[in-house]
């Protein structure tokens, strides 16, 4: 398997299948983990990070959960490709962008990937669509105590895990949820939702994550702390409570929106359509907003025109990575704009 193979696809994040995905665009669960004998990344040096790197990739590929894994030494990467790993929510941001000794592992399927030298020695990261929690936590807890056989993890007995950074302290369990909520934002109520979900200590991001903007409608939604409380009780809350909460304030919306504002959610779908199929340069952040109210009805049977596969391709392979990797070469962004727009009227042109 190489990323070319990976590229083929959408992922498995993005498939718009399983429980709530209507709403719920992808579930994800990280562990922080740190080797014992190590220094945490803050204080290792270029050696020190190597062999930190070298042991844990061939600990994670030698298992039996990774031994089909894709490993991508990210030092070496190309910068394209190493976006296209952040556009498909496989590493972070940070991780792309950082120096040294560095890597991924990522599963055939992409329901898994491992970051090596992250912000610790080693994130695992499971994804799956739609509100999926307790099935990642399954696949996740295995891989965690495949490695524990043979690594030795940063461990207090009081404690717990100890992590970098000392909000992932205890579990170092991470639950992010994804949403699209569009209906909420047009009705103005996204902010009392958001408010609602800091007053919990919970943390409402944009897209990629933290410091980014909830572009396309697109919020995620993660647990902030991990001391005290077990990943089942974690992932208990999110699943039966939390939410469910949320995804039913957002069918609430919509179904607000078709009683009585029917032509102006037609109106709002209509135009977004019509900009996608004639526009001769558009930016990846426009393409977003602009597929967003389409998403939506195409969820709500408002909108027939194409799928929510197509869809889903139009999000991901518009995206400036995805883009410049269909093309075979490296794009500014006035001749990304370009390209984007060409792609999306070949894409919508009709059959």
């Amino acid at each position: 398997m190489t990323l070319d193979d990976l590229t083929k696809t959408t992922g498995e994040w993005l498939r718009g299948v399983g429980p709530m995905s209507d709403i719920v665009v992808s579930s994800r669960i990280r562990l922080a983990r740190n080797l014992a004998e190590h220094p945490f990344l803050t204080t290792a040096d270029a050696g020190q990070r190597t062999e930190i790197y070298r042991c844990l990739s061939q600990a994670i590929t030698t298992t039996s959960p990774g031994k089909d894994d894709l490993l991508v030494d990210l030092e070496t990467a190309d910068v394209i490709d190493r976006n296209v790993l952040v556009e498909r929510h496989l590493i972070s941001r940070q991780h792309a962008a950082a120096e040294g000794s560095r890597g991924v592992t990522v599963s055939p399927n992409e329901t898994r990937a491992v970051m090596i030298n992250e912000e610790d020695h080693l994130r695992l990261q499971g994804l799956r669509s739609g509100l999926q929690l307790e099935e990642l936590w399954a696949e996740i807890n295995d891989v965690d105590d495949s490695l524990a056989r043979d690594l030795a993890f940063a461990f207090d007995r009081r404690l717990g895990y100890l992590t970098a950074c000392p909000t992932n302290v205890g579990t170092g369990i991470r639950v992010s949820v994804m949403l699209h909520l569009p209906a909420l934002r047009l009705t103005k109520e996204i902010e009392r939702v958001a408010r609602a979900a800091r007053d919990l200590r919970l943390a409402v991001r944009g897209l990629y994550g933290e410091g980014t903007e909830a572009i396309g409608d697109l919020y995620q939604v993660s647990n902030q702390t991990t001391l005290g409380k077990s990943e089942e009780a974690i992932i208990h809350t999110f699943s039966e409570t939390i939410i469910p909460n949320i995804v039913g304030y957002e069918r609430t919306a919509r179904e607000t929106l078709a009683r009585h504002h029917e032509s102006q959610l037609d109106d709002r779908i209509g135009r977004a359509y019509g900009v996608l199929c004639n526009a001769r340069r558009i930016s990846s952040g426009e393409t977003q907003s602009l597929l967003s109210p389409i998403h939506m009805g195409i969820q709500m049977g408002r909108f027939k025109e194409f799928d929510l596969h197509t869809l889903h391709e139009l999000f991901l392979y518009t995206q400036p990575a995805h883009l410049q990797k269909m093309q075979g070469r490296s794009l500014d962004e006035d001749q990304r704009a370009v390209a984007r727009a060409d792609y999306i009227r070949k894409r919508l042109a009709p059959k």
